[in-house]
């Protein structure tokens, strides 16, 4: 029946909307954000994206009928079976981003899951793989990610796992600095007794293209397996033909926007996984397996904190040097480099470093190039930096290696930070480099 327009294009409305230029649409009227223009609604069309009709175009609209579940927002949970084909137990983490969010059929939006009852509902194929059990730990945008949040996280995982030794992890991330976070667990947690996998989602559950559920069932599958490393589990590639596992310390987030997005930098995956089939093909020799220890004082032993006076700073042409001196006059205690090449900055620099390292700040140098390793030792730059007391950090990503020197000064000494950084600890140096590129290459 049709209303008045105005009344209609309310948020939580389904309607149909016949434009003056005679275009037809039908959708869900969402929230309309604080900086939008008030001219303008936006409509969720039944294919999950979202378009912006101006309301002095609308020639006609009327209401249109929907189911009474979806109208309330209310979730109506399913009778869940007795049983599970997988006795495996799988506990998931929820951090923020919009990997474990559903439709908010009021809003038209996309909120937080907030029981397992939902998370099963929304991706019931979750049932086959274990016994599953959800938590939200915080719910943040992932680019308020700081030291403080790996520590909780890190914490929160360890204390899990000593309480239900065995229990495999998922720790659900938004996109943007998920491959930070990996890493940041990689060293704060230690040698592990099942596996961690984070994930996250590069599109929202309320796309038709959304990457949210086979994301799930990946990780789902990597955390019911026997490789106790802490792994990034993504797609890997455009389709929806398989997932990659990739070492924490060895991953970067490559796209901005494609589902495989993620990639292992010069390295190869952990693993491929089949989420059709349930099956997993380990692809490196040294994955580390499962045993049936325990997390005790022999395995398993953290060491949670990261020191927040650690800086990654990319060197570009021109750089002034006063932006070393102003990071030692704030009190850093470490800075970690990207170099060009090899591991190189502009000579105007080196004063400024030396006096850095002078003062007892550890500095050490990455390549901001994607692939390739450092090597002080082939130009007379580099040479010059090894003497101002610059360490090489070979082929660590430069990411990697800002989390792994806040890990080692949030923990350790000064000596014993330096010895660290160059000690590989979970795989962050890679000893055989392969050759990469963008998109990835094919893990048959």
């Amino acid at each position: 029946m049709k209303k008045d327009i105005n009344s209609l294009l309310v948020p939580g409305k389904r309607v149909k909307i016949r434009t003056k230029n005679g275009l037809s649409l039908s959708g869900l009227v969402l929230q309309r954000y604080e900086i939008f223009d008030p001219n303008y609604i936006t409509l969720k069309l039944d294919n999950g994206y979202n378009i912006g009709v101006k309301v002095d175009n609308i020639l006609e609209a009327e209401e249109e009928i929907v189911e009474e579940r979806k109208a309330s927002g209310e979730f109506v949970p399913e009778t869940l079976p007795s049983e599970v084909v997988s006795k495996k137990k799988i506990h998931i983490i929820a951090t923020g981003g919009t990997i474990a969010s559903k439709i908010d059929y009021v809003t038209g939006g996309v909120k937080p899951v907030l029981k397992t009852e939902e998370l099963l509902e929304m991706v019931p194929e979750l049932r086959k793989i274990g016994e599953i059990s959800s938590e939200i730990l915080m719910s943040i945008f992932s680019e308020n990610m700081a030291p403080p949040q790996w520590e909780e996280i890190a914490k929160r995982i360890y204390q899990y796992q000593q309480k239900e030794p065995g229990t495999g992890i998922l720790l659900t991330h938004g996109t943007d600095t998920l491959a930070y976070t990996a890493a940041a667990l990689s060293f704060a947690l230690g040698k592990l007794s099942s596996p961690v996998a984070v994930l996250g989602s590069q599109r929202s559950s309320d796309r038709p293209s959304s990457d949210s559920a086979f994301n799930l069932i990946a990780a789902s599958i990597y955390a019911s397996s026997d490789i106790c490393e802490v792994a990034a589990v993504m797609h890997g590639e455009t389709g929806d033909s398989y997932a990659l596992a990739h070492r924490g310390t060895r991953v970067r987030k490559m796209h901005s926007s494609r589902r495989d997005a993620f990639q292992s930098i010069s390295s190869l995956p952990i693993a491929k996984i089949d989420p059709f089939t349930g099956n997993i093909k380990v692809l490196r020799s040294d994955a580390r397996k499962c045993g049936n220890e325990l997390l005790d004082k022999e395995i398993g032993k953290p060491n949670y904190k990261f020191s927040d006076k650690v800086s990654l700073l990319k060197f570009y042409p021109g750089m002034p040097p006063e932006l070393i001196d102003f990071l030692v006059e704030r009190g850093i205690k470490g800075i970690i480099l990207e170099g060009t090449g090899l591991g190189h900055v502009s000579e105007q620099l080196i004063d400024s470093i030396k006096r850095a390292t002078d003062s007892g700040i550890i500095v050490g140098m990455t390549t901001q190039c994607i692939f390739g390793s450092v090597n002080l030792n082939v130009y007379s730059t580099g040479r010059l930096l090894i003497k101002a007391g610059v360490i090489g950090l070979g082929n660590m990503l430069p990411e990697t290696a800002y989390v792994k020197l806040s890990w080692a000064l949030g923990n350790f000494g000064y000596e014993e930070a330096k010895r660290i950084l160059l000690e590989n600890i979970a795989g962050e140096y890679e000893e055989r480099e392969l050759p990469s590129y963008f998109p990835m290459w094919k893990h048959e």
